[in-house]
């Protein structure tokens, strides 16, 4: 599960940062997916090392224009490419009429199934490998976070201690690769944890953005490998984010101590925080390292590899804090 930052700033493009919109790229299943799709999006994803070709569900957190104006001309885009299968997009009310408007009056027709998911908080997508959750926010307007949540998987199947305990390769194999308990022909009953390493504990991405400080937001993070959450502001400019509801540095770092996020990676920076002005997005990273130290602030075209853990290294950790 790699993380690539597509855009970064909130509201309007800078010189430096595009709005609204990071890839997660699965690439055990070829899979590609978006959450939000900001003005430019596909000239982001042509200046990356992502496949469009790839792209197969966008998750969109509200309608606001720096979270959705990219969508028609990416879905366009990969219509007239015609390398894309179909695509699966989910978000608020409100949303499919839109696309409807854009398509209707721009005369265009995708040449491959687009289907759009009006969500409500709950679990909105499910397969054998991920589960998704979405939860409301505090915005302005309806807003929606998002949890991506791997399942749990076996550890690694130890082929060569198999064999040297003779067990017949074959159906068998596949059991004890699922961890299941086997009977064998000779009456020996052997378990699948004996052949198979550590459980592989099934990472966790929490997305929330716009928001202001919120609960909702706090469950979606919970125990997430790593929280990206918007961080429009500054602390000093707290009151402006309420009037806003949008959240400041010190928000977003709260939200990931509260939630027990394993790390915190920031965006959807006000531009007014440009470099030479009397704050600058190396303050906002202070601040937030002051509550969460686990922090870090995205830029555009960042990319970051979620590590996996163990079910040893979790009980090693439990232990010591035991």
């Amino acid at each position: 599960m790699q993380i690539t930052f597509l855009g970064t700033s909130s509201g309007v493009p800078t010189r430096s940062r595009n709005v609204s919109s990071v890839a997660l790229r699965l690439s055990q299943r070829a899979e590609l997916w978006l959450l939000d799709c900001g003005e430019g999006t596909q000239h982001q994803i042509l200046r990356s090392e992502l496949k469009v070709s790839q792209l197969s569900r966008i998750f969109i957190t509200h309608m606001h224009g720096d979270h959705i104006f990219g969508l028609m001309g990416l879905l366009a885009s990969c219509g007239l490419a015609g390398n894309v299968d179909r695509v699966d997009i989910y978000g608020p009310a409100g949303l499919n009429d839109y696309l409807q408007a854009c398509s209707r009056y721009s005369h265009t027709h995708f040449s491959y199934p687009v289907k759009v998911h009006t969500v409500k908080p709950g679990i909105i997508y499910e397969d054998d490998e991920y589960t998704v959750v979405c939860n409301q926010l505090h915005h302005r307007v309806t807003a929606f976070g998002y949890r991506i949540v791997e399942k749990d998987r076996t550890g690694r199947f130890d082929v060569e201690k198999a064999k040297a305990m003779q067990i017949p390769p074959g159906r068998v194999y596949g059991q004890l690769k699922r961890g299941e308990t086997v009977t064998l022909n000779d009456g020996r009953v052997i378990h699948g944890s004996e052949l198979c390493g550590p459980t592989e504990i099934g990472r966790k991405i929490a997305y929330c953005t716009d928001t202001v400080y919120c609960d909702t937001a706090v469950e979606l993070a919970e125990d997430a490998d790593v929280l990206i959450h918007e961080a429009t502001f500054a602390h000093q400019d707290s009151e402006m984010a309420f009037q806003r509801l949008h959240s400041t540095t010190t928000m977003a770092a709260q939200t990931a101590l509260v939630a027990g996020a394993h790390r915190l990676i920031m965006t959807h920076f006000s531009p007014r925080y440009a470099p030479g002005n009397a704050i600058e997005l190396k303050d906002l990273l202070q601040e937030a390292r002051a509550i969460f130290p686990k922090t870090e602030m995205a830029y555009d075209f960042m990319n970051y590899e979620v590590p996996r853990r163990r079910a040893k290294e979790l009980s090693a950790v439990s232990s010591a804090n035991n």
